[in-house]
């Protein structure tokens, strides 16, 4: 594995970066745009993340049309933003049955546009502009994209037409395909730009990862979703390599052990590709010195003022929090990798030797020491085999929909149930079930359910009773849960994250999510803390620095309910 080094790699008019949230990619891909700029390039660097920063990092206003970096000559950055974008694509979508249809359909119909797959649209609506500009393709040499549209994005935008009929007719439980009303007029646009997208002389592909199991096994899925659509010009950039190994501090050693013995267990898809690798930095991607650093090797910042956490809030007081406020419902929520399996099972553990009892179950295959000692312990423990439940899922939803729906009209159905949606609402039912179950125990969840599925599960019945229909149904187990959850005296939703950037702008959307759908939730955790640990490592000792900002912005999230976990090797 090479250093990433721009003048290495066979660079395309169009790259994409992507990768699972969090490993880096507006780091990298405005450490390319830059890199390339001060090589005398011209540059167009797009960004779609709703929660980004780039304003701070060049100090200009940004917009969604492009603006020139005073700094960075042959430089122009367009600020993309999907949400606004998605909800402005929702409101013309819905506007003309405002006053014609019932309150409760508006609301369904709102909800169904109001999903992650929804801001995918939209964002690729936004950019698909510029991939199929013919003037911006002869004005810049390389036009860079942060933050690729998934596989499951470029197939619903490749299925047949009849989106809007589709959508007003269908009562099988589809979760995704609203989004799609109203775009039959951009499919030349969409056909053009994803030809351009399949182009190996045109684009390239960059997976980003981390050296972690979880990211890389994204970056191989991500892979091959979009090989099978023919986009096949791929790399692979392994961000957040530690290079500077001290045998004598036990945080960099283990720091190190880990990574290595992830990328061994890379999967074998991704050794296909060219594979680059960039140093873990201590700094964060906040100004544009820092940018142009991310592909050199001057790692360290100043850690003078390195002071360790001594006075911060522990799992201890969380758990007791709950153990004295009578919570019987306790959901960990949190992006992939935050450690919420890991903190569910520490959770259950705690609340028994309190003296509560306890029903622990999880979805994370991988979580069997934990699972031991909860058993043990005397817990009661369940596992939820998500593959299991999707297709049980799938195929309820596709007998229900068979008994009314053509042949093409399944064509909808089978992308829909590819979705993020299907797969958390298949999930969640499941739990529905458990909990549902569990009337006598105080019953502690690993992956809670996202505040748009619950909207969804509950504006689907009220749609459902007022056209009185009964396909799709959501089952009396998840009526009954959505009420318990917006209980605060009965529920607990705990928000996982890490002390980093990109994990804490997720987290927060997370937690207005679940503000939407009438549940408030009180504590955060911040886990993986090496600011919590006693590492001597001057490298590790700035990055830790840096962590701080993050700390402080959770404990403004959470009103002072958060509680910070040390680093440790798991």
């Amino acid at each position: 594995m090479k250093t990433f080094n721009l003048s290495d790699i066979d660079l395309t008019k169009y790259l994409f970066f992507t990768g699972k949230g969090g490993v880096g990619k507006t780091s990298i891909a405005c450490a390319t745009a830059v890199g390339l700029a001060d090589n005398g390039k011209k540059i167009l660097l797009i960004s779609t993340d709703p929660a980004s920063n780039l304003q701070d990092v060049f100090n200009q206003t940004l917009n969604g049309h492009g603006t020139d970096i005073q700094e960075v000559p042959g430089l122009t950055v367009v600020n993309l933003d999907p949400e606004l974008a998605a909800a402005e694509y929702r409101e013309s979508v819905i506007a003309p049955f405002r006053g014609q249809l019932p309150e409760s359909v508006i609301q369904n119909m709102e909800e169904q546009l109001s999903g992650s797959c929804t801001v995918e649209i939209a964002a690729f609506n936004q950019f698909s502009d510029f991939i199929t500009d013919a003037d911006k393709a002869k004005e810049y040499d390389h036009i860079i994209f942060d933050t690729a549209p998934t596989g499951h994005t470029l197939r619903m935008l490749q299925l047949p037409s009849a989106w809007s009929t589709f959508i007003s007719e269908s009562t099988h439980g589809a979760s995704c395909l609203g989004q799609l009303s109203g775009l039959e007029e951009r499919k030349g646009i969409y056909k053009q730009a994803v030809e351009t997208l399949s182009d190996a002389n045109a684009t390239r592909l960059v997976l980003v990862s981390r050296p972690e199991i979880a990211p890389l096994k994204e970056a191989a899925r991500s892979s091959h979703e979009l090989q099978l659509l023919g986009i096949k010009n791929q790399l692979l950039v392994i961000n957040g390599l530690l290079l500077q190994l001290d045998e004598a501090d036990s945080v960099s050693k283990q720091i190190y052990d880990r990574q290595q013995n992830a990328l061994k267990q890379t999967p074998a898809e991704l050794l296909e590709y060219p594979s680059y690798y960039v140093p873990l930095r201590s700094y964060n991607l906040s100004n544009i010195t820092n940018i142009r650093r991310m592909l050199y090797n001057d790692n360290l910042t100043n850690d003078a003022n390195y002071q360790r956490i001594t006075d911060a809030k522990g799992i201890d007081e969380l758990v007791n929090d709950l153990y004295q406020s009578g919570k019987r419902v306790v959901f960990t929520m949190g992006k992939g990798g935050v450690g919420k399996t890991t903190l569910a099972t520490e959770i259950a553990l705690k609340l028994t030797k309190l003296g509560a009892k306890v029903h622990l179950t999880t979805t994370d295959p991988a979580n069997h020491l934990n699972y031991n000692l909860a058993v043990q312990a005397g817990i009661t423990v369940s596992r939820i085999d998500e593959a299991e439940v999707l297709e049980a899922y799938k195929n309820e939803v596709r007998s229900k929909a068979a008994e009314t729906m053509t042949a093409e009209d399944m064509e909808y159905i089978e992308e829909d149930l590819r979705s993020p949606c299907t797969q958390e609402i298949a999930v969640f039912r499941a739990f529905a079930e458990i909990v549902d179950k569990a009337e006598n125990e105080v019953v502690v969840i690993d992956t809670a359910p996202t505040g748009h599925t619950l909207l969804l599960l509950d504006a689907t019945e009220s749609y459902h009773k007022e056209v009185q229909r009964t396909h799709g149904d959501t089952p009396v187990s998840v009526r009954k849960l959505l009420p318990r959850l917006r209980n605060q005296q009965e529920t607990e939703v705990v928000i996982v994250t890490l002390p980093e950037a990109t994990p804490v702008f997720e987290a927060e959307r997370l937690q207005m999510d679940l503000q939407r759908a009438g549940i408030n939730n009180k504590w955060w955790v911040v886990n993986a803390c090496l600011s919590l640990t006693g590492t001597e490592n001057s490298f590790l000792r700035a990055k830790a620095q840096n962590e701080l900002a993050w700390i402080k912005k959770v404990e403004e999230l959470s009103k002072g309910n958060a509680a910070l976990i040390a680093w440790k090797n798991n």
